[in-house]
């Protein structure tokens, strides 16, 4: 029997601000694999088995790497997955890499999209991200490349108009 990975995003932190899909794919996971920046309320009301994967800046207690198999052996033992990332899984949250490597490996997944916090703490805030006379458009930038040493193009980032979030 196989299972299945749902990779979902969290949003911003807020759980009412789950989605009604996210909420039900964390009701019926057998396991919820969750990074660090997940709130840990939205994680409370849900029976599943929780694991950490969580990774700071220059230390990953679980490299992505073995989080990947994780999820493939999980899957292919019969469980229902939900991967938690903060935000939105395909906007910095390395899930590109996981479905990727799922679909490699004929693991059954889904995308539940969240908020992506680029956009949301900026409403949460009052600002919009896009003003008919101030910003005509928006540019999401990681602070930083897989690829160590290498680094952003910050000259020609500064001289992009719209509003720029990171």
């Amino acid at each position: 029997m196989s299972g299945r990975v749902s990779l979902i995003g969290a949003g911003p932190g807020n759980p009412e601000l789950l989605t009604l899909l996210a909420q039900r794919r964390l009701a019926e996971a057998d396991v919820i694999v969750y990074d660090r920046l997940v709130n840990p309320a939205l994680l409370a009301p849900y029976a599943a088995e929780k694991i950490d994967v969580g990774k700071l800046p220059h230390h990953h207690k679980v490299s992505q790497y073995q989080i990947n198999d994780m999820l493939v052996e999980l899957a292919q033992s019969g469980k229902r997955v939900a991967r938690l990332k903060a935000g939105d899984p395909y906007v910095f949250g390395r899930g590109g890499e996981e479905g990727q490597y799922l679909k490699q490996h004929h693991v059954a997944f889904e995308v539940v999209p969240g908020l992506t916090s680029a956009i949301a703490g900026l409403a949460a805030a009052g600002i919009p991200i896009t003003h008919r006379d101030y910003a005509s458009s928006f540019h999401v930038i990681t602070g930083h490349r897989k690829a160590e040493g290498k680094e952003l193009d910050w000259a020609n980032i500064a001289h992009q108009e719209g509003t720029s979030c990171s």
